[in-house]
């Protein structure tokens, strides 16, 4: 398989992008982003891109994909819905847009949030644009559509969240998460197993389009 990752620069993205290079039916993955992650391998190339919202400088490097996993994400601490729509929603959907029209039979995976707002009418600002998006998500005629929805996720494996105040409540919690997930065991995902379970997806696909946490562990498996 041929996988294009967005954000791999991230906690989420960081996992995937290790899962992928792990796995031997991946033969090439390439990452998009505004910073490459440094990582040198045999199967990557990396592409920096400051401008998300217009690839048409790029379109030659967005073809011949299989599966796209979209991991690009932000807090929505301190924004306005009209500042976290423009980097949730528009920034998606220009790049799905455009992958659509290069990757016919691509399958997409867009990483989301537990507790989303389908109805796009909640009361909970990035619930309801995370909800607009992924519906938007859901119109295009890709091959298939995955929406993934965790919760916590503990990072292995040296990855790490950009944003701090995460950092420091990974870094507290670490002691605890063995027992979350002793606890917790269908609650608690990690990032390996986020990646494996969109590689399973992009393998043979999923049950359903839009999956929560007990889903994605299921599927990783």
């Amino acid at each position: 398989m041929n996988i294009l990752i967005f954000g791999a620069t991230g906690m989420v993205g960081q996992g995937v992008l290790r899962e992928c290079l792990s796995a031997s039916d991946v033969e090439h993955v390439e990452t998009i982003g505004r910073a490459a992650t440094g990582l040198k391998h045999s199967k990557l190339r990396e592409i920096t891109h400051s401008n998300l919202l217009n690839c048409s400088s790029i379109e030659t490097d967005l073809q011949n994909f299989d599966a796209c996993f979209f991991c690009l994400g932000i807090s929505s601490a301190g924004m306005t819905e009209a500042e976290y729509s423009h980097l949730t929603y528009d920034i998606t959907l220009a790049a799905a847009q455009v992958l659509v029209r290069l990757n016919p039979n691509m399958i997409f995976t867009y990483v989301s949030g537990a507790g989303t707002d389908s109805s796009e009418k909640g009361r909970t600002m990035w619930a309801r644009v995370k909800g607009k998006t992924e519906n938007a998500l859901l119109r295009l005629p890709f091959k298939a559509v995955y929406l993934f929805r965790p919760g916590i996720i503990q990072p292995l494996n040296g990855a790490r969240s950009k944003t701090a105040s995460y950092r420091w409540f990974y870094f507290v919690a670490k002691p605890f998460f063995p027992i979350l997930r002793a606890i917790m065991p269908k609650a608690i995902l990690t990032t390996e197993s986020m990646g494996q379970a969109m590689l399973n997806a992009a393998r043979t696909g999923a049950p359903k389009n839009v999956l929560e946490v007990a889903d994605i562990i299921a599927l990783s498996k």
